[in-house]
């Protein structure tokens, strides 16, 4: 059975409305710390950590991006080419979970087909101030093909969990490696692109 450990190099991006929690998760995750008042994430920040999951070792590459409307536009950038997603709302506001449907969306239109997703339901140590039923993610989840958790970047509860659930579901099998490294739709064969004609 020893067929050696694969070595998986994965781009994860956080997604979400502004005060979400994306950088509070992604610190608990990273660094084990949280900060009662994060400052807000200006265009994204990168971090890198890997995991140990049964058949192989993964190495998240992970973009926060920033969850203002000002910076919108920029999320293409971060999200395309990227095996994985973490749609990230506030359980104690509504605005944020429908904020996320819309990320979910744009998503399933315009992201890599094959990336996992995942809804992060944030704050959950905030469960008096709930304005987001679990059941209500979780049908929304379910019904998009996304998987929900809920997570506190407060208490940690959760946040390592959504992360190695991810790294369970991405495809062992990874396209064989171009020089982008980023993950290429199989193109009919034969279909030879010239690289003259990129940008008339």
């Amino acid at each position: 059975m020893a067929a050696g450990n694969k070595n998986i190099n994965a781009k994860l991006v956080l997604l979400g409305d502004v005060g979400a929690g994306k950088s509070s998760l992604v610190l608990r995750f990273v660094k084990d710390q949280f900060v009662e008042f994060q400052e807000s994430t200006i265009g994204a920040a990168f971090f890198s950590q890997t995991l140990a999951v049964n058949d192989a070792t993964v190495k998240f590459e992970i973009w926060d991006t920033a969850g203002q409307e000002r910076y919108h536009s920029l999320a293409p950038m971060y999200y395309r080419g990227a095996a994985a997603a973490i749609i990230v709302f506030d359980i104690t506001n509504q605005a944020s979970f429908e904020r996320a449907k819309k990320w979910v969306q744009e998503l399933l239109a315009q992201g890599n087909p094959n990336m996992v997703m995942a809804l992060a339901g944030n704050k959950s140590d905030m469960l008096d101030a709930r304005k987001v039923s679990a059941e209500e993610a979780q049908t929304y989840a379910q019904e998009n093909g996304l998987f929900f958790m809920e997570t506190s970047a407060k208490t940690a509860a959760n946040v390592k969990d959504i992360f190695y659930e991810i790294a369970r579901r991405l495809p062992r099998v990874q396209p064989a490696q171009n020089s982008t490294g980023m993950v290429l739709s199989d193109r009919p064969a034969g279909s030879g692109v010239s690289s003259t004609s990129c940008c008339a």
